[in-house]
C-alpha cells in the first residue's frame, strides 16, 4: 500500500464510519484489507479503494471492511461498578421524576452494542427491580456492524461472555443450548437490535429521545472531530435530564460542554443538564 492509497483508504473509512487511522497505522489497515485484494483478485489497494465506492455490492462489501477494522470485545456485566449506579441510582431517579409528569417509560440505548452482551446485561438488571413491572421499558441495542448483530439477535453465547457473570443471574435468565447458553425469551422481549452508523444523523433520529445511552468504548476509535460530532448526537437523543454512560477510560473533556458530571455513589456520569425531565 503505497502512500496515496493509504490516504485514499484513511479518508474514505472517516468519512463513512469515523473511524480514523494515522500514518502509524498504514501497517494495519493493509494487513487487514489484503485479504480483500485477494478475494476480489485486484492487483492494487486503489482498485479496491474503487471497489468500494463504485461496485454494485459496495454495501455489502462496506459491512465486511467495518467487521475487519473494528474490535467487538465484550461479555456479560462489564464495568459492574457503573452498572450498579445504573441499577441503584439513576433507575429510582429517573422513575421518581417520571411519576410527577405520569409518563411510566423507560428508553435506553446501547450504542455500540458489539453481540448484544450490553443492553442484555441493562435488560436483566432491570427486570430485577419489581417497581418496573408494570413500566413500558425499551432497550434499543445498535452497531456498525452487521456481523456481531447477527449474534446479538441469535442471544446465543459461550464461555468467554460470561467471565463477570454471578451464578445467580445465568441460572434465572439462561438455558443450555448446544453447550452454550441462549438467553430467555422474557430477557429478549425488552431488547430491539438494529444496525446503525452513529455518524449518520438523520438515521439516529429515528431511534427517538433516550432516558440514557450507553456508549462505551466506542468513541476511542475516533478522532477529536468524529468524537464531538457523535457526543454532540448523542446529546440531541438524550432526554433533557437523561444519562450518557462512557467506558472507564473515556471522558468528555476537551469534547463537549454540553453536559454536567454527576458524582454517585460508585461512579461518575454525565447527564443532559435540566431541572425536570421532558414528557416525550
Amino acid at each position: 500500500m503505497n502512500d496515496d492509497e493509504f490516504r485514499r483508504l484513511r479518508d474514505f473509512i472517516y468519512d463513512y464510519c469515523g473511524l480514523h487511522f494515522d500514518i502509524e497505522s498504514k501497517y494495519v489497515l493493509e494487513k487487514r484489507l489484503n485479504k480483500r485484494l485477494t478475494h476480489f483478485h485486484l492487483g492494487s489497494f486503489k482498485d479496491y479503494y474503487y471497489h468500494l465506492r463504485y461496485s454494485r455490492d459496495r454495501d455489502d462489501e462496506l459491512s465486511v471492511l467495518i467487521d475487519l477494522l473494528t474490535t467487538n470485545e465484550t461479555y456479560f456485566f462489564r464495568e459492574d461498578f457503573q452498572l450498579k449506579t445504573f441499577a441503584d441510582e439513576i433507575i429510582p431517579e429517573l422513575m421518581q421524576k417520571k411519576k410527577g409528569s405520569g409518563d411510566r417509560s423507560i428508553r435506553i440505548w446501547s450504542a455500540g452494542c458489539s453481540t448484544g452482551e450490553e443492553p442484555y446485561t441493562l435488560a436483566m438488571l432491570l427486570l430485577q427491580n419489581p417497581e418496573l413491572r408494570r413500566w413500558d421499558v425499551e432497550i434499543v441495542g445498535t452497531d456498525i456492524s452487521k456481523e456481531v448483530l447477527v449474534t446479538a439477535r441469535e442471544g446465543v453465547y459461550g464461555k468467554s461472555s460470561f467471565r463477570s457473570t454471578d451464578d445467580y443471574f445465568i441460572q434465572r435468565y439462561f438455558t443450555e443450548h448446544d453447550g452454550r447458553l441462549r438467553i430467555s425469551d422474557n430477557v429478549k422481549r425488552l431488547v430491539t437490535i438494529s444496525h446503525l452508523n452513529l455518524l449518520d444523523a438523520s438515521r439516529v433520529s429515528l431511534l427517538g429521545r433516550m432516558d440514557a445511552i450507553f456508549c462505551r468504548n466506542v468513541i476511542i476509535y475516533f478522532d477529536q472531530e468524529a468524537k464531538r460530532k457523535v457526543i454532540s448526537t448523542l446529546h440531541r437523543q438524550l432526554l433533557k435530564g437523561g444519562f450518557l454512560l462512557l467506558g472507564h477510560s473515556e471522558s468528555l473533556m476537551n469534547i463537549s460542554t454540553e453536559f454536567d458530571l454527576r458524582h454517585f455513589t460508585h461512579d461518575m456520569v454525565y447527564q443532559r443538564p435540566s431541572g425536570s425531565l421532558e414528557v416525550r
